[in-house]
């Protein structure tokens, strides 16, 4: 079995809790469209998957688009605050990243558009804190998991071999994708899980 050098987390439903439904709530009293028609403009056509693939390729051009589906002209901090807002922290499993962080390299990767990239410090403090210049989205690498392609683009950046990485993410297909692109994948269900699982390859 490769020694593992390098691990990869995702960060939504991993690190975070996250409450699309919140975020709904809150982007409707802001603009006093019903929160249906704001999941259907925002999320419901092809626009945030294709930002998620680096397209717009700028955090101001995904907010133009974003503002231009909301119907409403929000501005970045609002943008921000209301992301952090749907966000809660996992203590337990921040506290375990930490202690990984301590023995191997690590990484962030997000399946979200540029505006992210730099809200991160705002609505995601601790994981900027981990990560740091290694909290990446997945539009900074033109391409979204599950797509393999972008699990080989950020092992290259750091000099990793897939074979000696690792990814660990909520979403049973992402992991799958990684696993093609030849890294060890662990589908993220629980901090305990995700314990023994580091554990087990000698990680912590």
């Amino acid at each position: 079995m490769p020694q593992i050098r390098f691990v990869v987390f995702d960060m939504d439903e991993v690190l975070y809790d996250y409450d699309h439904a919140k975020r709904l709530g809150l982007l409707e009293k802001l603009t006093g469209r019903p929160a249906s028609e704001i999941d259907a403009a925002l999320w419901g056509g092809p626009e945030e998957s294709r930002a998620e693939a680096g397209s717009p390729a700028t955090p101001e051009g995904y907010l133009t688009q974003y503002a231009q589906l909301l119907g409403y002209p929000i501005d970045f901090d609002t943008w921000a605050d209301i992301r952090r807002q749907m966000m809660r922290p996992r203590p337990d499993v921040l506290d375990l990243v930490r202690r990984l962080g301590k023995k191997t390299d690590l990484a962030l990767l997000t399946n979200n558009g540029m505006l992210l990239k730099p809200a991160l410090p705002v609505c995601a403090p601790e994981a900027a804190a981990i990560f740091g210049e290694k909290a990446h989205v997945s539009a900074e690498f033109r391409a979204r998991k599950p797509d393999p392609v972008i699990y080989h683009r950020i092992c290259g950046k750091y000099g990793y071999e897939p074979a000696e990485s690792a990814f660990v993410d909520d979403r049973k297909a992402n992991v799958e994708g990684a696993e093609q692109a030849g890294l060890t994948g662990h589908v993220y269900t629980s901090h305990d899980e995700l314990l023994r699982f580091l554990e087990f390859h000698g990680l912590v």
